[in-house]
């Protein structure tokens, strides 16, 4: 009986090790301090720079958007872009304060191709960041939640 159960146990280990090696979205089996690149910013900056004075766009989908969001945060996600561009594009346009867009968490890429697709539109020129760690992250430090 305890032979089968350390094989068991033994068996289960290596499958949890192989999905996590093998799944696209797994997160570090360690923290990892790596520095911010130029176009991201994490929830401090965003404070100490802008004193929470950005606009927030919201690039995930948007089921996820409708059941919670950074207040006042639009959205703007990959698979409406086209469409919500043009809802925004009063918004977009003419900015004087600084662009953060977040996504579902440190693994999503949603931010940074709506991000890219943004700058390389010439719909924003400059100002336009990737909240590090995403929504999770702002959930992590009690930011309020809102909700239609």
């Amino acid at each position: 009986m305890f032979k089968q159960s350390v094989l068991l146990l033994i068996l289960s280990l290596c499958a949890a090790a192989a999905t996590h090696w093998f799944h696209p979205g797994a997160p570090a089996w360690y923290a990892v301090d790596v520095p911010l690149a130029d176009d991201e910013v994490d929830l401090a900056e965003v404070e100490q720079r802008w004193k929470g004075a950005v606009l927030w766009l919201d690039a995930r989908p948007r089921d996820q958007f409708e059941k919670g969001h950074i207040p006042g945060a639009h959205l703007l996600n990959e698979q409406e872009f086209d469409e919500l561009v043009l809802v925004n594009i009063d918004l977009l346009q003419g900015l004087t304060k600084p662009v953060v867009i977040y996504c579902s968490g440190q693994a999503c890429k949603a931010s940074h191709a709506v991000r890219d697709r943004l700058v390389n539109t010439g719909i924003i020129h400059e100002n336009v960041f990737v909240l590090r760690g995403g929504f999770p992250a702002w959930e992590a430090a009690g930011g309020p939640v809102e909700k239609p």
